[in-house]
């Protein structure tokens, strides 16, 4: 029997083959730790990472953390000229943060 981990690596991969990160449409990837909530965008085809947010130092729920997050990572997107990007929610589902994040980031002015 796969473990919690094991499941979402599988998803995880499964998610990765379909969608990709290129120089007009960049990924936008998270990560959620048990503190915080992290977010990057990439672009695929050179490898690098564009622009990157964490939740750390903000004081609230870790829900209105990922909302805020997602806000700066939309600010610094449209800094370096992002308004699109594939969302890519590593594994796990589309529900509590990671929605926050979405939906933090489509306020910022991000389309996904």
């Amino acid at each position: 029997m796969k473990t919690k981990i094991e499941k979402r690596q599988s998803v995880k991969y499964r998610i990765r083959r379909k969608i990709n990160g290129t120089p007009e449409r960049p990924r936008l990837s998270i990560y959620k730790s048990n503190k915080a909530i992290y977010c990057q965008i990439i672009d695929d085809l050179d490898g690098r990472t564009l622009v990157s947010a964490s939740s750390k130092g903000l004081n609230a729920n870790k829900s209105e953390q990922a909302k805020e997050v997602g806000k700066l990572i939309a600010q610094k997107a449209t800094a370096s000229n992002i308004t699109s990007v594939v969302f890519d929610r590593n594994g796990y589902i589309y529900h509590g943060r990671v929605k926050s994040l979405a939906d933090g980031a489509r306020e910022g002015g991000l389309i996904f």
